[in-house]
């Protein structure tokens, strides 16, 4: 039935009439089948997508017509007969996560694929590598210093769209709703339950998204501390190189402080490269031995550029040591510090 809808929409039926066949009850994957085939032809001449999908994905109205528009691309090319080969066209044109798909495959009734769903990592990424992050544009206020910043990723994201937690997706149905009827204070405490998990609602393109926070270290580099000689500029020189604009992250592992540690990308410009250049870090040798950022950072020593323009700078994690050496009552760092402080001069720009 909603086959030779879509068919007679494309222009490719004739008036013949199909064969008497029986009447039988129409299974729920069966009717699931032609509602999704109605909802399509919707979406094809209206743009609307259907009202109730939002009590199974936690997905903007937005987000909801993008996956409509792939499937309904997929299904032009393929028109599916069975619920079976429907819920298969759906899993390969969305390809989400687990958890996503079948909130979708449940609101048409339809069989869950017997498919690999999961997005795999390209063979391009670098040995080592455990996944990519691909975030929303980075707020200045959440770089936190020179070689770290927190981040967000929209939970639309095929990665993080199968684990968002059932009690977040809640919340976040529960304050849209909220917002609607502008019960702020509700709205409000439903916010602080997603963030209380890890989550964050924030305002992109006039759009509200439901993203997950990650705090990142950049992998290879250590920049001062912010009570070192530096500290503030490496912060400035990363927050404006990065600041409202979104960031690729190789991800390749977690450290001590629950920090993910990872190459970074903007604009596709090496971050850790360029602070290397610019003298605001020091290649981190001890946990990376790449040669590249060893010569990164002696073309800036040899230039005299950023940190550099003092003769005897002190790195970050000697400085670290004799920090936790004043707390122990041994000789303080800060008097050497302060004598350093008269050779201070701002970063050159590269």
């Amino acid at each position: 039935m909603g086959n030779a809808i879509l068919r007679c929409f494309r222009g490719d039926c004739d008036d013949t009439p199909p064969p008497a066949t029986p009447h039988r009850p129409a299974s729920p994957a069966a009717a699931g089948l032609a509602n999704l085939e109605l909802h399509l032809l919707n979406f094809e001449s209206t743009s609307q997508v259907p009202e109730g999908l939002s009590q199974h994905v936690t997905l903007s109205k937005k987000a909801q017509a993008k996956w409509y528009a792939k499937i309904l691309a997929a299904w032009r090319e393929s028109s599916p007969r069975t619920p079976e080969e429907a819920a298969s066209l759906v899993a390969r044109a969305l390809q989400v996560q687990r958890d996503a798909l079948a909130g979708f495959l449940r609101f048409y009734s339809l069989p869950f694929p017997q498919i690999q769903t999961q997005v795999s990592g390209p063979s391009s990424w670098p040995e080592g590598v455990q996944f990519e992050l691909h975030t929303l544009p980075v707020e200045a206020k959440l770089v936190g210093d020179g070689d770290g910043m927190t981040v967000h990723v929209n939970t639309e994201d095929p990665r993080e769209s199968g684990t968002v937690p059932i009690e977040v997706q809640e919340a976040a149905i529960e304050r849209r709703q909220a917002r609607a009827i502008r019960d702020y204070v509700r709205a409000d405490a439903l916010h602080k339950i997603i963030m209380d998990c890890g989550y964050r609602v924030i305002t992109a393109n006039n759009e509200e998204i439901l993203a997950r926070e990650y705090r990142i270290r950049l992998r290879g580099i250590d920049a001062p501390e912010m009570n070192m000689e530096y500290g503030q500029e490496a912060k400035d020189a990363l927050t404006k190189l990065i600041q409202g604009k979104t960031l690729r992250i190789q991800v390749y592992e977690k450290d001590r402080y629950d920090r993910l540690v990872g190459d970074v990308y903007c604009n596709g410009i090496f971050v850790q490269e360029k602070l290397l250049r610019k003298g605001c870090a020091w290649h981190y040798d001890h946990f990376d031995k790449r040669p590249s950022f060893a010569q990164w950072q002696k073309e800036a020593r040899n230039a005299g550029r950023g940190l550099w323009a003092n003769p005897n700078p002190v790195e970050p994690w000697e400085f670290k040591k004799m920090e936790r050496n004043t707390k122990n009552g041994r000789r303080p760092y800060h008097n050497r510090r302060n004598a350093q402080r008269d050779q201070r001069v701002p970063i050159q720009a590269y």
